[in-house]
């Protein structure tokens, strides 16, 4: 691939972005009626969500003449302002049979509630991914068939305070990941919930094997397409499969940045506002910066390498790089979070050694401290745990090509690999080595970035390489050109206007040490990780060519 940090999806995922966004080519006739199915549908959510307020309201339990009422009620927004809470707090994660009979007091979610008559009403209490039972019941000085009432008649997701008793039941929990109950003593709603959600969790949670087997059952279970569940994201991302992506990419941010500074490198933050393309195309955001023509920065490849020119030696960035598009079926983000490298060296197999053993780290960190979060992603999106060896194997392009014209795929020996050729390629590679993740290196020069330092025996190729997981690139990566008449002959050649870049190509006049890098995008990584099908699954709140909200 020709960009550092693409984000190339497969097919199926341009597929999946196309259908989940019922998005149609503008017409204004589709147009005015897709707006006024949408109003309608507003109006009538509008409408069951103040019926259900008004049955709320009508159901609301009065505390009046009950002498236990103190131990139950919303929380006034005046004692939120001011209160001083010195009561300690246990998480629900850490509930276990080893404080049975302890007085505790736990925060969440009312992820559901349920009476059981009207002395007796259980509620489930989720937070940072654990859930609790607990159980409301009826006892004289202790809790009254009104805070019961009060209980049941909570809405789902409204944020509660409990306290009470730890105990452990005689039957395993079914509903809760603790197997220990709490007999409530007291009960506060910090904050409800509307008495009706956009989306159910339940819904949003639901995986697609489950819906098929409903439909083999004879029932319809609802399904939350993509576009759905971006438009509702705050709620989206409660389900434990969201939950469990997003903690699985922050140990991969956590791990990229703990291993670099444990090898030497310094991490830099560089200017996304630049006054010309980082990599040249038209996939730039070009923009007016108080008169001057700009553009949002592609990479941080430019300032990097400046970086290495200012005598850090190794440098790495974690932050948002960006990439235009006008198409309404673009198959990439916006707006991702790139991950990037810079480093001096001899020869640009050190830039592949720090990708081995990075990756390998990264890979084997994730298996490790992430396993429940990666069964939660399981449940949901079913998918077989990565192939990896413990040396990452290395072919160069030819032997690739080779590999793929022996299967009989005819590929151009001098251009790029496309998506099919790049998947056989990954099978061919599992098949034949046992891995998924693997480094194809020496690339054509002609389909590598105008800052690629060509190979010394063959100018045709490069010194560059890319990085495959599940037969999906992840990784471009390579040494630059580190001469500056060299580097605007280059840039030129590539289509770029050199006075943009002047400032950059002058930091190598005053002495540059060859080096090299790379990027990659966060996203890309725990997608193919986890085996996902769309790139969105793995962005918080997506930005591509149809969405700029939430």
């Amino acid at each position: 691939m020709s960009s550092e940090e693409s984000q190339t999806m497969s097919s199926e995922e341009s597929q999946t972005l196309s259908s989940d966004s019922a998005v149609e080519p503008p017409q204004n006739e589709q147009s005015k009626k897709a707006a006024k199915k949408e109003a309608a549908k507003q109006e009538k959510l509008r409408r069951r969500q103040e019926a259900a307020a008004l049955a709320s309201t009508v159901q609301s339990v009065s505390v009046e003449d009950d002498p236990l009422a103190a131990n139950y009620g919303d929380v006034p927004i005046l004692e939120l302002q001011s209160k001083v809470d010195v009561r300690g707090w246990t998480e629900v994660g850490a509930l276990t049979e080893a404080l049975r009979d302890r007085y505790v007091v736990v925060h969440g979610r009312a992820q559901t509630i349920r009476a059981v008559g009207k002395n007796m009403a259980f509620v489930v209490v989720r937070e940072k991914g654990f859930t609790i039972q607990c159980v409301v019941t009826a006892q004289p000085d202790v809790v009254s068939r009104q805070m019961v009432k009060y209980v049941a008649a909570l809405s789902r997701e409204s944020i509660v305070d409990i306290e009470g008793i730890v105990s452990v039941p005689n039957v395993p929990i079914k509903g809760a990941s603790q197997q220990v109950e709490v007999q409530v003593r007291k009960l506060y709603c910090v904050n409800k919930a509307m008495p009706t959600l956009p989306i159910n969790i339940e819904d949003a949670a639901r995986s697609e094997a489950d819906i098929e087997k409903g439909l083999q059952a004879g029932e319809q279970l609802v399904r939350v397409n993509q576009d759905t569940r971006l438009n509702y994201r705050v709620l989206d991302l409660r389900t434990p499969a969201n939950q469990g992506i997003f903690r699985i990419q922050s140990e991969v941010g956590n791990v990229f940045r703990q291993f670099l500074l444990s090898e030497g490198f310094v991490e830099i933050h560089t200017p996304k506002l630049i006054a010309g393309s980082s990599e040249g195309g038209a996939a730039v955001f070009r923009l007016d910066y108080k008169g001057q023509s700009a553009c949002l920065a592609q990479s941080p490849q430019l300032h990097k390498q400046m970086a290495i020119c200012g005598d850090f030696g190794r440098v790495f960035e974690i932050g948002p790089v960006f990439r235009a598009e006008d198409s309404y079926t673009h198959r990439h983000l916006c707006e991702f979070t790139g991950l990037d490298i810079e480093m001096e060296i001899r020869h640009y197999f050190e830039v592949m050694d720090v990708v081995d053993q990075l990756f390998v780290t990264m890979f084997d960190t994730l298996n490790k401290n992430c396993s429940k979060e990666l069964e939660a992603v399981g449940r949901q999106y079913q998918f077989e745990p990565l192939k990896y060896l413990r040396q990452t194997l290395r072919l160069t392009f030819e032997e690739g090509i080779q590999m793929l014209k022996d299967a009989g795929v005819e590929v151009d020996p001098f251009g790029d690999l496309n998506t099919e050729s790049e998947r056989k390629l990954g099978k061919l590679v599992l098949e034949k080595y046992g891995t998924e993740f693997y480094i194809l290196h020496r690339y054509p020069l002609a389909v590598r970035p105008f800052y690629t330092m060509p190979c010394y025996d063959n100018p045709a190729y490069s010194n560059s390489f890319d990085v495959f997981i599940r037969g999906e690139e992840i990784i471009s990566g390579g040494q630059r050109v580190h001469v500056p008449e060299f580097l605007a002959e280059r840039a030129q050649a590539c289509g770029i206007d050199v006075q943009t870049i002047s400032t950059y190509i002058d930091s190598f006049r005053y002495g540059a040490p060859p080096h090299g890098g790379f990027g990659v995008g966060l996203e890309r990584v725990v997608m193919l990780f986890c085996g996902l099908n769309n790139i969105r699954k793995t962005s918080l709140f997506p930005r591509d060519p149809l969405r700029i909200a939430p």
